[in-house]
């Protein structure tokens, strides 16, 4: 597989090396990690609302609406990986297999030592 973070080519150059069904598979997997991490960043965001809301009803009003929503779809963007997940399997397509904590690390890794490096690099 080849590695997209370290090439010097376009998105569209490095896209015609993976097949389709691997294309999909990817970008559902990555769409269900953001949904999911947007999830608990509004939770943390309706929780520190609602500390800071300082005993105003309607602040209070608008943070608890806020965590409640998040928590709404964070369920379902777990319902989603479910559903996703079994569909796909019917279908052809192992999304799940993307979806590792420990490759999405390294990817988060490739993708700010590059852009650490380049930033670097300018500055110099």
């Amino acid at each position: 597989m080849p590695n997209i973070a370290s090439s010097s080519k376009s998105i569209i150059e490095s896209a015609q090396n993976y097949e389709i069904l691997d294309i999909i598979n990817r970008g559902l997997a990555y769409t269900i990690i953001v949904a999911a991490f947007l999830s608990v960043v509004f939770i943390l965001v309706g929780g520190i609302s609602f500390i800071l809301s300082g005993g105003q009803e309607d602040k209070i009003k608008s943070a608890v609406g806020t965590i409640r929503y998040a928590i709404v779809g964070l369920i379902v963007t777990i319902l989603a990986s479910v559903i996703v997940g079994t569909v796909g399997k019917a279908m052809g397509l192992n999304i799940l297999q993307y979806i590792n904590f420990g490759d999405i690390i390294n990817l988060i890794k490739d993708i700010t030592s590059t852009t650490g490096d380049s930033v670097g690099r300018s500055l110099n």
